[in-house]
């Protein structure tokens, strides 16, 4: 017996809102932010500015991404088209990473040597793309815990916010003390901070693409309420994964005792894992005691 669910699609559309504006707003402020970080000669707003420049692309690809998803099933994609978000997550993930590792080496040299910098358009030029992070941030929060894609998207405008936040507090300190080191150690950090939160996304989308259990769905917890339902005398056979975020799938067989029709104990079983679990796409198979079954190993 199936269970399937629609809703997502509902989630996806907002979600797709979401990204699109998102994008408009980092779109109309990447080349004001290019040329200050340029004239000024601040790495910390460069990198900022670097980070805003494929913050375009990626949100352009999980906008691609959150599109394909909404598509329905075909005879080859039986599944549908919901990996492409996570394939998308996963692709941002390591691009924060390249792109952190590629701030941390500009930090290095300008440690070594730093040059002049216009503290004050480097402030100003700050100011403004915190304005344009804390407004796509404040957008996309909403949305980050629905599935990897768009916490993929906030992560790449949290870290724009971070960066901003960076630059202003080392123009400032250029500006009264002199410490022209500010500027890359405020790169730095910031990398930092992005690789952290982004290897956590990596993580978390290989995850999914490896077939892994739900994080919130303990499997024995599933295991023993299925094998505690009236005219169930055992379970095996059980999987459960997931194709995005908020999508669980189960398959289990259950070994009936007979006491139970298989009708009403399939729609109790299908009731319990949604309302329990939320689980709203489960297949199960019904099969006597003496059903003849090669179990999977470690069932």
């Amino acid at each position: 017996m199936h269970n399937h669910d629609h809703s997502g699609h509902q989630h996806g559309s907002a979600g797709t809102r979401r990204l699109a504006a998102v994008l408009v707003l980092t779109l109309l402020y990447t080349v004001a932010e290019v040329v200050g970080g340029y004239i000024s000669g601040s790495l910390a707003l460069l990198a900022d500015a670097g980070h805003m420049l494929t913050d375009n692309l990626a949100l352009g690809i999980a906008l691609f991404a959150a599109w394909s998803a909404r598509r329905p099933p075909d005879p080859t994609r039986t599944y549908g088209f919901q990996r492409a978000e996570i394939l998308a997550a996963l692709a941002n993930g390591i691009a924060l990473v390249l792109i952190s590792g590629y701030i941390a080496w500009e930090a290095y040299g300008r440690f070594q040597s730093p040059p002049e910098i216009r503290f004050g358009l480097m402030g100003t030029v700050a100011f403004g793309g915190l304005v344009v992070n804390i407004i796509g941030a404040w957008i996309l929060h909403a949305g980050q815990n629905e599935n990897l894609n768009i916490r993929a998207a906030y992560l790449h405008v949290l870290g724009d916010l971070l960066g901003s936040v960076g630059a202003i507090i080392a123009a400032v300190l250029i500006g009264f003390f002199g410490w022209t080191w500010a500027d890359p150690l405020a790169s730095v950090l910031i990398a930092g901070i992005i690789v952290f939160s982004s290897v956590r996304l990596i993580l978390a989308s290989v995850h999914v693409l490896m077939e892994g259990a739900p994080a919130h769905i303990p499997t024995g917890e599933v295991r023993a309420c299925l094998e505690s339902l009236d005219g169930v005398a055992g379970v095996h056979d059980l999987h459960l994964w997931s194709l995005s975020e908020g999508s669980a799938i189960l398959t289990a067989h259950l070994v009936s005792d007979h006491s139970v029709r298989p009708g009403k104990l399939l729609r109790t079983a299908t009731t319990v894992l949604e309302d329990r679990f939320g689980i709203r796409h489960s297949t199960l198979q019904v099969e006597p005691p003496d059903f003849n079954i090669v179990e999977a190993p470690g069932e």
